[in-house]
């Protein structure tokens, strides 16, 4: 009850301080600058500057270099993190601890763009090299309708800020709960987009010829519950799940359409693949992944003073119809609604109320092995992100807080930002959880609430 007091009363608090700075810079509408969705939701092609001259009519061998590529750029960082207590599952008391550099590059040869993001660097938590390319990718463009874009890349669509239904890519939560930049949290994957851009109708359609599962908690760097040892467990060696075969059937299909009437953005989605997390078992209790379809849809427009999104998903298990295999997760269906505004000059709240209902609930726990460790029937999280931008944005206050009164628990993500110039940025934060019961998501990461800080000097 606590926690719901705290979360209730964070915009009033925030409010009160009125307007700190009169001169400083407007505020990014949107809140946050890595908020993880398309930046006008649906209609925006992005940042590829792709050449929309007619594909096959271009000489490789005529290619200046010279005068068709763009300058290397990219960042050094250093990173650092604490955990605010032990966990007994893990000796490690750091949860982040590395030095890492960037790289990016486009060139234009004619009709096609070619782009590397790439990450090279060291993990002092898993004492591994991080050699990870983000985007590694061509595109073209056919008829000045249709782009096409091939290769290593980061996919994201939908309206929600930091909760994701009919985005079904890759995300990587140890980055996020560790401290690492939110741009992080989505995770690349190889896969063929092909965007098509009509006068009735847009289309995305993405396919990854393998699946590529979320990078889940797997003990390394954050303990976790497992309800088969009804508590945490930190494996060693980490989790690795049983992945499915790689053929053609086992690939995953996404399809975004979408369009703008009036001042809503609408978009509706489709998905043939797998859930991102291991949370089926197979025949011999091994974490895996099952099969799963979805369809959806979202809408975005303004509502008075601020930006209302709606999002809904309807996730099918193809492998339990009737909800009553225990080792199969049952279907869904969530619903997210959401709104964000600018209170004050420089200030700005959003606000988003989430839930996950789950089908067939009853033969859930009439087969569960452990029916005290299955979430509600309806679980609920309410979100709210504040973000105030001081002195023509140089100094960054926001806090990102989940709170579930299904599950009670809660997850704040408070952070202070300092640009000194173009060059040079040092972020600060913690990544805070808790909550009642052990098996809720949150809380099981209790023993994880951490303390962080990046330096970063971007070239």
């Amino acid at each position: 009850m606590k926690g719901c007091l705290v979360f209730l009363l964070l915009p009033v608090l925030a409010l009160a301080q009125g307007d700190p700075s009169a001169d400083a810079a407007a505020d990014d509408s949107r809140g946050d600058d890595a908020r993880g969705n398309d930046a006008r939701g649906n209609d925006a092609r992005g940042n590829d500057a792709w050449e929309e001259d007619a594909f096959g009519e271009d000489e490789w061998e005529d290619w200046d270099e010279a005068e068709a590529g763009s300058p290397w750029t990219g960042f050094l960082e250093a990173g650092a993190g604490v955990r605010t207590q032990d966990d007994p599952l893990i000796d490690e008391a750091a949860t982040l601890g590395e030095l890492r550099g960037r790289i990016e590059a486009t060139w234009h040869p004619r009709a096609f763009t070619l782009a590397l993001k790439a990450d090279l660097g060291y993990d002092g938590i898993t004492n591994d090299t991080v050699a990870d390319a983000r985007e590694l990718t061509a595109a073209f463009s056919v008829a000045g309708s249709t782009d096409v874009k091939a290769g290593r890349q980061v996919q994201t669509w939908g309206v929600g800020d930091l909760v994701f239904l009919n985005d079904l890519f890759p995300k990587d939560y140890d980055s996020f709960f560790a401290g690492r930049d939110d741009e992080y949290l989505k995770a690349p994957g190889d896969s063929l987009r092909i965007s098509r851009y009509g006068a009735a109708i847009n289309a995305d359609f993405v396919w990854t010829p393998r699946f590529e599962p979320d990078v889940y908690l797997a003990g390394e760097r954050f303990s976790f519950f497992s309800p088969l040892a009804g508590g945490n467990v930190a494996p060693e060696p980490p989790l690795a799940a049983v992945e499915p075969e790689q053929d053609f059937e086992n690939g995953e299909f996404a399809l975004r359409l979408f369009r703008t009437v009036g001042t809503a953005e609408l978009a509706g989605y489709a998905y043939r693949g797998f859930f991102k997390q291991p949370t089926a078992l197979t025949a011999s209790f091994e974490p895996t992944f099952a099969p799963m379809s979805a369809w959806g849809a979202s809408v975005r427009r303004p509502v008075g003073s601020g930006i209302f999104s709606g999002e809904f998903a309807w996730y099918d298990s193809r492998d339990d119809g009737s909800g009553s295999d225990p080792l199969t997760p049952n279907s869904q269906l969530r619903y997210l609604a959401g709104w964000e505004w600018e209170a004050r000059p420089n200030f700005t709240v959003g606000l988003q109320y989430y839930v996950e209902q789950t089908l067939d609930y009853e033969a859930l726990m009439a087969n569960s092995p452990a029916p005290a460790f299955e979430p509600d029937e309806y679980r609920q999280v309410v979100t709210n992100r504040l973000t105030w931008r001081l002195a023509r944005d140089r100094y960054t206050l926001s806090l990102f807080s989940f709170w579930s009164p299904s599950d009670d628990d809660f997850y704040f993500r408070p952070a202070f930002a300092f640009r000194r110039d173009d060059h040079w940025l040092l972020v600060a934060g913690a990544n805070l959880f808790g909550g009642s019961e052990p098996q809720t998501f949150f809380n099981q990461l209790r023993n994880g609430s951490n303390v962080y800080a990046r330096l970063r000097y971007s070239y």
